[in-house]
């Protein structure tokens, strides 16, 4: 890295924290999409499919038609703003450095990145080792780990600290599915929700879907969306028969985790169903995924299915409860990180020692 720092004897460590999310296009045109779908599907995290038999598939079928479906559908989540993912990454970032910011001296830097488009993970941890951070927590915003989501941006991380030479120390979050924090505050979100506009006859939880052979391969995302489920239905009092965890965003014609969200809002709508709410726990901010596929297309297929009544429950977002369970998540895991800065006279005493011993600096 070009501009890295030169190492001084008597600095003081500096901390670092990294949310990382999935990513975003940086415009709802076909121009944009194509390169960050090209970017996403070309990662083996996310498509484990050999490079023979896809590179076909991607360049030939998919890359030619789908940026332009792409961008229709992200023309009708876009705000003034930018993406919605985006503007509620960096407004979560800007509370969450806030809450940190009486947690030790030097506070820690916070920052993020998206794991797709920008800011680049490579940027940002140039960044943060530019200004000095020599300890780094990184915090995929991913609360059920998966290898194609949390192991994706871990590897865009420390591929990025190849070109580093005075190595940040490295922590990492693997996974927050069970925090109490977290679950209680999905759950307060869904009862502010219902106090407002009632209770529904179903509750639909619905998490992003991955192919049936990660779980058979030994991936624990399934399991980790189970037990979210449970505690978060079991938080509200629900009986088993009153939710249902469901599996969105199934690409291609292999077996992905069921069962399958669209099916089950097509079913209930056949049943006619007197009204349905969904809630998607996987992801902490609102995005294509939650306001397309599931606002706005889920709602067409349970209602033209026969159903009567749709509601989507918004993500947690910037929601006040959700900063304190992310910053007692980001606390505990900065345990020995956040002591007092050490005097400026024991620095000056440390440079000293070492320049007596022959250092440059």
């Amino acid at each position: 890295m070009s501009n890295e720092p030169e190492f001084q004897h008597g600095t003081p460590s500096k901390t670092g924290v990294l949310l990382i999310n999935l990513g975003t296009p940086d415009a709802p045109t076909k121009e944009a999409l194509r390169p960050y779908l090209r970017e996403f599907l070309s990662n083996p995290r996310v498509i484990e499919v050999p490079r023979l038999i896809w590179w076909p598939i991607l360049y030939g079928f998919i890359l030619p038609f789908r940026p332009k479906q792409s961008a229709e559908k992200y023309a009708l989540i876009w705000t003034s703003e930018g993406s919605p993912l985006k503007v509620h990454t960096e407004r979560q970032t800007a509370l969450l450095a806030e809450a940190l910011q009486n947690s030790a001296n030097p506070a820690p830097m916070v920052e993020y990145a998206m794991n797709i488009g920008n800011p680049s993970v490579a940027s940002v941890v140039n960044k943060m080792a530019e200004a000095g951070c020599d300890r780094i927590l990184i915090i995929p915003l991913f609360p059920q780990y998966a290898a194609s989501s949390t192991a994706a941006a871990m590897d865009a991380v420390f591929a990025a600290l190849g070109s580093v030479r005075n190595m940040p120390a490295i922590r990492t979050v693997k996974q927050y599915h069970d925090h109490s924090g977290y679950i209680a505050a999905l759950a307060q979100n869904i009862r502010d929700y219902w106090e407002q506009h009632g209770q529904p006859d179903k509750l639909i939880i619905s998490f992003h879907g991955v192919p049936r052979r990660n779980l058979d391969k030994g991936d624990p995302y399934h399991c980790f969306c189970q037990k979210t489920g449970r505690l978060l239905a079991e938080a509200l009092n629900l009986g088993e028969e009153q939710y249902q965890v469901c599996f969105q965003s199934r690409f291609g014609r292999a077996q992905w985790l069921q069962p399958y969200t669209a099916e089950t809002l097509e079913q209930l709508g056949k049943a006619q169903t007197r009204r349905v709410d969904i809630t998607c726990p996987g992801f902490v901010s609102d995005c294509l995924e939650t306001l397309e596929e599931i606002a706005i297309e889920g709602k067409k297929t349970f209602t033209e299915a026969g159903g009567k009544e749709y509601h989507y429950i918004p993500c947690l977002n910037e929601r006040a409860d959700w900063i304190d369970a992310l910053s007692e998540i980001t606390r505990s895991n900065l345990q020995g990180w956040l002591e007092p800065a050490p005097s400026q006279e024991m620095l000056e005493q440390s440079k000293q020692r070492a320049l007596a011993m022959g250092a440059h600096k």
